[in-house]
């Protein structure tokens, strides 16, 4: 892939990783009260793994270490909220 190709892979996942935000803020208006979806880990992890590509391209170790702490925390709240719709 070119450097153009890199670059938009990179603009894509910071736009995705960005949207959560959005998703958790109309989530809790609605709500009127702070609310985290399930959309918003969904994102945060698709968010991550994209960015997390990009870093390797680049080799960045500091994004890269980033990247993958964040995503290990996405993937274990997306976890227990598995589990607790399971209990319930």
């Amino acid at each position: 892939m070119s450097v153009s190709d890199w670059l938009m892979v990179g603009l894509i996942g910071q736009a995705i990783f960005s949207g959560r935000f959005v998703v958790q803020w109309l989530c809790s208006e609605r709500r009127h009260r702070s609310s985290m979806p399930m959309a918003f880990w969904y994102l945060s992890i698709l968010g991550a793994v994209v960015l997390l590509g990009y870093a390797v391209h680049l080799r960045d170790p500091v994004f890269i270490v980033g990247q993958t702490g964040g995503l290990l925390i996405y993937a274990r709240n997306v976890h227990l909220r598995w589990q607790e719709a399971g209990r319930a």
